[in-house]
């Protein structure tokens, strides 16, 4: 006598209600992200104001861009930018994980780190815009009462970009080390008391045990922090619009200014597009170099 086999029922409706869900999120994904991505690849190979028809002009916005001296040199500004942005905010975020991680894990302290990401990059850069003013920002009178010279930190063309790349750290730092924070708590918390019974010290176990094991979360979170810095913005905008000659022309400030300013858009959308091909190979490496997809933890 033979047991017919039977299998276990398959609710019913389950894709339906998944479609239902997942409706709102695929309409704005393809209405806010895919088509004007779309729109933008085909406006990079047209001539194109607003005012008349875009005109089919094939690879010249492209070869413009190759021999445009701006684009190559806001290029370098963004770089120099990413560059102190990104090592500065990966260093100062991963030590304020570790101590947080090791010395407390006060939900109250955690909520005071994390304060400034919630403040909008406008209006970050406008409050260190009166702080940091040559003459009447309170940060050069503290730099007078110390006895220097008052800094020029944003009319200077030295002291611009790493003005304005602090200024992001300043904002963003909390809330990379709370991201830092979290893949630290996955760390299992015996193999740093078998390292303090084998003699380890705090700078010996942060490079054998906290570095290697937290290296997937770590490489997220640069591959994150290196596409936003890329697409720096609004920070230049509200504090030197570019300047001091040029040297906080950021691409994605050229970018604008050519799009709205010049009204130059299939342009601006080559420009984009380079962008997007840039920031597109650097993920690429950086997950490939940083095994973000792997583990060591068992």
């Amino acid at each position: 006598m033979s047991v017919a086999s039977s299998s276990p029922p398959t609710p019913r409706g389950d894709g339906r209600l998944a479609a239902v869900f997942l409706a709102p999120a695929l309409l704005g994904f393809l209405v806010f992200l895919l088509w004007p991505t779309l729109r933008g690849v085909y406006l990079s190979f047209t001539r194109f104001n607003l005012l008349t028809p875009a005109e089919w002009v094939g690879l010249d916005n492209y070869v413009r861009m190759v021999k445009d001296p701006i684009f190559w040199e806001s290029l370098r500004t963004t770089v120099a930018y990413v560059v102190i942005n990104i090592g500065v905010q990966t260093v100062s975020a991963l030590a304020i994980a570790v101590l947080l991680q090791r010395l407390t894990q006060s939900a109250t302290l955690r909520g005071i780190v994390i304060t400034p990401y919630l403040m909008s990059n406008v209006v970050a850069g406008i409050v260190w815009l009166w702080i940091l003013d040559t003459q009447l920002g309170i940060g050069n009178e503290i730099v007078t009462a110390l006895g220097a010279d008052r800094i020029p930190f944003l009319t200077d063309e030295t002291w611009a970009i790493p003005t304005i790349a602090l200024i992001n750290v300043w904002r963003h730092v909390g809330y990379t080390a709370l991201l830092l924070f979290a893949g630290l708590q996955a760390i299992p918390g015996h193999l740093y008391e078998a390292a303090k019974v084998d003699g380890a010290g705090e700078w010996r176990m942060l490079w054998r045990i906290t570095l290697p094991l937290l290296r997937p979360v770590l490489a997220v979170v640069l591959i994150m922090t290196v596409i936003g810095s890329f697409q720096v913005f609004d920070t230049v905008a509200v504090t030197t619009m570019g300047g001091p000659a040029n040297a906080t022309n950021v691409l994605q400030y050229y970018i604008y200014g050519s799009a709205f300013g010049r009204f130059q858009f299939g342009y601006a959308s080559a420009m984009s597009v380079a962008l997007l091909i840039v920031l597109t190979a650097i993920t690429v490496l950086q997950y490939r170099l940083t095994r973000a997809g792997r583990t060591d933890l068992g």
